[in-house]
């Protein structure tokens, strides 16, 4: 496996080649592209395929992928695990046998998964006449309308005199210049369906690549199971590529994991984007074939990309699904996979071994949904639609003000981290620390907090306003979605700010200012630097105890903390005034650590005891008129350099 690295950009579709066993699939993709697809040694002793087979028809339009599906019932698995990455059919059908069982579970699946083209081949031509041919014409083109698949005429082709393969490979190219560019949602998703190692290149895995480019030298994560790896090394059919595109059969060469550490049923992802969950919310499509409704409870097994896993159908909306009915609906699975949003599947019974319904996963990080709700069911048949604008519109409205992380959007979405970004600003969304929140709800956000406000100023009319913290806890929302919030509010002039407290606009504390307060700012005032215990000066009173609050919001009261003595003191901002310029004038040359005051001279100097003059002393550094120097006290406004710069 040479890994000379190169580009091609070439136009491609990958077509899946349905039908029953033996109507002659394999030989007929080895007519067109020379290449064997059975390739193991058990497929070519049994003559029939086993696992799906690759080959590659160049046109002159591009390439087109082949995919060469098992047909016998035994390996129907086998055939959903290569049918899932498929955009096109090519639907083969035996000249003499006509339409079998197989032929019809194949079509129903291709419908199931939303393949709507393809090209109709009737094989071993060369051994019917053109009656027969006739009649299994009209035969395969009533079965490929029935299951909604748009095609053109049915090509009579025979490997043996080589007739009609020029017009299948025509009508295969045609496919290609009607097909729309691989869906690139910007991240690579490549279910593994084969590991093997080759020597100077380690293990290497092959799979039908999806959603989005790989390039040599990506990281990925094997999921489920979280182990990184890094691409060493790139193949689309034998060629070695730089970068490979959406859509193409690619090998991957890794370095960083052993061949035991990663299997068939596994996939390839960017790191952290896919999340094992064991809830899917998906959009299913009942089998058209069944013969009785599909009920809800039913024991299948899901399978999607290279996975099968075991399942139970939970209904939501009703308690059986009709042939061919639509509905959307949950799949709870027996283990965790990690499969990306919009993903195609199929549920399949053990016994009787049949197809009974397909879709598309919707949410694939869910959680047990109640039934028979109209906004479950409301978001779910939006999130139906297949646009990420809109699943991304569903979460921004199940999240409300608490809002969702990018990855959680990403996820849902179906896209990458950026794009789902993109889609979020597009929307209005408010990107607030790591977390997106819609513009409805960060606009009912500040609805309440103009509410709560309002409602605090009527409860508590003699305070300044509310602190972050305690109007967080009110509303229940982090104190940073409030904090933005606010800021906002602040900036349209609905909200303002006091120091650390919030209030409304057109809210006036002092308008409230009662007899209570007044009388209460006149104790202190009078009681200068010996001011009365809070307790002495409020009581029981509750009136007093909010007119200290608001003078103590108005700067009107300060309050002073002795942090050793864990303990706070009351003083007039005029006591305060009047001790900095007192301190100011005994000392004088207070400006280095040697000719700095002790507190026992500050005290002597202001006439109170300790219990007042280390409080006050402690509110005089924290607003920086005098800084400690060990036992000593500076008053900073003296010190040299400050005063250097004065007299400059």
């Amino acid at each position: 496996m040479e890994m000379v690295r190169s580009v091609t950009a070439v136009k491609t579709l990958l077509v899946g080649v349905i039908g029953h066993v033996d109507h002659g699939k394999t030989a007929l993709v080895r007519a067109l592209t020379g290449i064997e697809t059975d390739r193991l040694k058990e497929e070519r002793a049994r003559g029939v395929s086993i696992v799906p087979g690759f080959a590659l028809l160049s046109t002159g339009n591009g390439e087109v992928d082949l995919v060469d599906l098992p047909g016998h019932e035994r390996f129907v698995r086998a055939m959903v695990s290569g049918a899932t990455g498929m955009r096109a059919v090519l639907l083969v059908v035996d000249a003499q046998e006509g339409i079998k069982p197989q032929t019809v579970e194949h079509l129903e699946i291709a419908r199931l998964i939303g393949v709507r083209r393809g090209v109709l081949a009737l094989t071993k031509c060369d051994l019917a006449n053109p009656e027969t041919i006739a009649a299994r014409s009209a035969e395969i083109a009533a079965a490929a309308a029935r299951a909604g698949l748009e095609a053109g005429p049915v090509i009579p082709t025979s490997t043996v005199t080589e007739a009609g393969l020029g017009d299948l490979a025509q009508a295969l190219a045609a496919l290609l210049d009607e097909a729309q560019p691989s869906s690139d949602d910007g991240f690579p998703y490549l279910p593994v369906d084969r590991v093997f190692s080759r020597p100077g290149f380690g293990t290497v895995v092959t799979g039908t690549l999806r959603r989005g480019p790989l390039a040599v030298g990506d990281t990925v994560e094997i999921v489920p199971g979280g182990r990184s790896a890094v691409v060493r090394g790139l193949q689309i059919h034998g060629r070695p590529v730089e970068r490979a595109e959406p859509g193409r059969r690619t090998a991957v060469a890794l370095r960083g994991v052993g061949l035991d550490e990663i299997a068939r049923g596994q996939a390839l992802a960017p790191a952290g984007l896919l999340t094992p969950c064991a809830w899917l919310d998906v959009s299913i499509t009942a089998a058209a074939s069944a013969d009785v409704p599909l009920a809800s409870g039913t024991a299948c097994r899901l399978l999607f990309g290279t996975t099968e896993v075991e399942a139970r159908l939970r209904l939501l909306d009703r308690d059986a699904l009709e042939p061919g009915g639509h509905t959307q609906a949950q799949v709870h699975l027996a283990e965790p996979v990690a499969v990306p949003a919009r993903e195609p599947f199929v549920l399949r019974l053990d016994s009787p071994a049949a197809t009974i319904a397909g879709g598309r996963i919707l949410d694939p990080v869910s959680r047990r949904r109640r039934r028979k709700d109209p906004r479950i069911l409301a978001d779910l048949a939006a999130l139906a639609s297949g646009e990420p604008a809109k699943a991304i519109a569903v979460r921004l409205g199940q999240v409300g003000a608490v809002g969702a992380p990018l990855a959680e959007f990403a996820r849902l979405a179906g896209l990458a981290p950026d794009r789902a970004r993109t889609l979020l600003r597009q929307s209005g969304a408010h990107d607030i620390t790591d977390r997106f929140i819609g513009a409805a709800a960060f606009e009912a956000l500040q609805t309440g907090i103009l509410a709560a406000l309002a409602q605090h100023h009527r409860d508590y009319p003699m305070e300044h306003g509310i602190a972050l913290e305690r109007l967080s806890r009110s509303l229940a929302l982090p104190d940073p979605l409030v904090a933005t919030a606010l800021r906002d509010l602040t900036s349209a002039g609905s909200v303002g700010q006091a120091g650390a407290l919030w209030r409304r606009a057109d809210f006036d504390p002092a308008r409230n200012e009662s007899e209570a307060a007044r009388r209460l700012e006149q104790i202190f005032r009078r009681a200068g630097l010996n001011p009365p215990d809070e307790s002495e000066a409020v009581g029981r009173d509750v009136r007093r105890r909010e007119a200290l609050t608001y003078l103590v919001g108005a700067g009107t009261v300060i309050r002073a903390v002795d942090r050793v003595q864990r303990r706070a003191v009351l003083f007039h901002r005029e006591a305060v005034a009047a001790a900095r310029t007192r301190l100011t004038e005994a000392f004088p040359h207070a400006s280095t650590p040697e000719t700095g005051f002790l507190a026992r001279e500050a005290g002597s100097t202001l006439g109170i005891s300790r219990k007042f003059s280390i409080p006050l002393l402690e509110h005089l550094d924290a607003t920086g008129f005098t800084r400690r120097a060990g036992d000593r006290r500076i008053i900073v406004a003296l010190e040299p350099e400050t005063a250097g710069q004065a007299g400059g």
